[in-house]
Formats: C-alpha cells, sequence, structure tokens
C-alpha cells in the first residue's frame, strides 16, 4: 500500500516549548483516518505542518512524495479545511465558487454546484446568512471542488449540531467512495471517527502515542480482569496501556503481544473510545520508555 502523507523526525518549537516532536507518521493512501488528542496536542500544528502553512523546525513532512516547497504542483493536490471554515461572510455562496473557480486550476464547478443544490443550499444567498451546518457544508463543498489527492480537516465538526454532522460526513463519505479520498480528520467526537473512519492517530505530548488501522488496534487491545494482584506478569509479555484496582479486583487495560494462555484473566473486547482514553491519560512518551504507567486507584 503506498504512502498518502509521511513525516520524518518532524518537529514545531516556538520559542523554548515544542508544540510537536519527533513525530514519524505514516497515513496510507486511500485510508479515513482519524487525528485524535487533546488540545494543544499538536494536532493543528501537525496539519498546518503538512499543507505548508508552517515549516518545521526539524524533520520534513511529505504528501504522495511531494513538499510544499514544490509549489503549485503540491498545492493541487493538497484540500485544507480549517476549524472555523474560513469564509467571505459578504460574498454569496455563487461568489465563493466563483472564486475557488479562479484560484484553482483543477476547479470542478459542477461538482460544487451540484453538492450543494442537493443540500437545498441557495447559491444567491450570502454566507453570512447561512446556518453553521451550511457554512461548513460550503467550506466542504469548495475544498472537494478543487479536485485534491488528499483532504486535511482541523476539527470541522466542533461546532455542529449532530445533524449538521451527519449531513458534513456524508458529504465528505460520497466524496471518498467516488473520488478514492485520501482524509486526515482531527476530532474530539469518537463515535463519529468510528463510524467513518478506518485508520486512528493518536497524539498526545506533541507525539505519537499510537498508529494503525483500527481493525487491528480493536483487535489487539483487550481488557484483562481478575482477582486483585500486580501487574508484571502480565507486562513481561503484554503492553499494559492502563491499570485499574479496587479492593479485590484489578483490571487492565494491554495491547496484546500473541495469546493470552493465562486462563486466570477474564478477557473482554474494549471499545475504540475507552481505548483512545486510556493513550491519552497516559504520561508524556519519554516517561513511558522509563516504565511509567497510569495507575487509578479506587476503593470500593
Amino acid at each position: 500500500m503506498s504512502t498518502a502523507l509521511e513525516t520524518t523526525s518532524l518537529g514545531k518549537r516556538y520559542g523554548r516549548l515544542w508544540a510537536l516532536r519527533d513525530c514519524f507518521l505514516q497515513v496510507p493512501a486511500g485510508c479515513v483516518a482519524a487525528l485524535v488528542g487533546p488540545n494543544g496536542a499538536g494536532k493543528t500544528t501537525l496539519l498546518h505542518l503538512a499543507v505548508g502553512l508552517s515549516r518545521p523546525t526539524t524533520g520534513h513532512v511529505t504528501v504522495f512524495g511531494r513538499t510544499p516547497r514544490d509549489g503549485t504542483a503540491f498545492l493541487s493536490m493538497v484540500g485544507f479545511l480549517a476549524q472555523d471554515h474560513p469564509l467571505y461572510r459578504t460574498f454569496t455562496v455563487a461568489e465563493m465558487l466563483e472564486m475557488g473557480h479562479k484560484l484553482n486550476p483543477r476547479w470542478d464547478a459542477s461538482l460544487a454546484a451540484s453538492r450543494l443544490q442537493a443540500l437545498t443550499i441557495p447559491l444567491e444567498q450570502k454566507v453570512g446568512k447561512l446556518s453553521g451546518g451550511q457554512q461548513s457544508q460550503v467550506a466542504l463543498a469548495l475544498t472537494l471542488a478543487k479536485r485534491p489527492q488528499i483532504l486535511l480537516l482541523d476539527e470541522p465538526l466542533a461546532s455542529l449540531d449532530p445533524l449538521a454532522r451527519r449531513e458534513f460526513l456524508q458529504m465528505l463519505m460520497t466524496a471518498v467512495a467516488e473520488d478514492g479520498l485520501t482524509v486526515l480528520l482531527s476530532s474530539h467526537i469518537i463515535t463519529d471517527l468510528e463510524r467513518v473512519c478506518d485508520y486512528l492517530v493518536i497524539l498526545s505530548g506533541g507525539r505519537v502515542q499510537l498508529a494503525g488501522e483500527i481493525d487491528e488496534i480493536s483487535r489487539r487491545h483487550k481488557v484483562l480482569s481478575g482477582p486483585r494482584r500486580d501487574e508484571e506478569a502480565v507486562a513481561a509479555v503484554h503492553n499494559v496501556i492502563e491499570v485499574n484496582h479496587t479492593v479485590r479486583q484489578t483490571t487492565l487495560l494491554v495491547k496484546v503481544n500473541g495469546q493470552l494462555f493465562d486462563p486466570s484473566w477474564d478477557v473482554h473486547d474494549v471499545s475504540l473510545e475507552d481505548i483512545v482514553l486510556a493513550y491519552l491519560g497516559q504520561p508524556p512518551i519519554n516517561d513511558l520508555a522509563a516504565g511509567t504507567r497510569n495507575h487509578v486507584e479506587a476503593l470500593v
């Protein structure tokens, strides 16, 4: 499988603060990848570096083998949609489409118009008079009409109600099915991501904590429960991500290496949301290398 987006030792520093550091990532072509992390994790920084809005302090990033320094050849491949859906509020929708036509050499006017007409968004209406959900649809239609090979979306669902989110994702997945787009979608809404994404990237503390196909991640993570005990025996074989103790019971979330042979543990599947939260609850990755894990004590 070819790689759509690749970073090597990618880092961005603002003064003494690293917003992103030692980022190694490969996003396969044709996938819909979820980019998940807490506020300040480096998600927006990563996306800005990927599209050339910011220059890296260390390392490099390529999109289908090209870098932002390749100019028009690079920009024509990349579609980017920021969280605030930047649009000219005094323009009509038709005027926004005309501006897109003048700025993009591969512009597909009929695609943009047909998508918006299917959503009954009037082309003669001023953008500032549209609802938030309608504005997000206009912004997505504009981004798709430039016919990119990869689409980078920075929290596009954050301010939308459930119906608007569903309509936005429906348009996005229609484009993926029709055009074979690669998508990197940043969001906090795990249920939406689980519905449309097949690849997951967890970013925390400016570093990639986990990346892989969602089906494989779900298959390899399990919850073990049993009488209270230390987790060292399990940790000697598997990666223990999270430990919870009560007075009588120990519960572990583990990334399994091979099969679990100890019959004293009850083994359960785990939801994608619980996996994400467990990784986000970990200390920085450099502390994990020293053997630190996230322990949660609860008394019953």
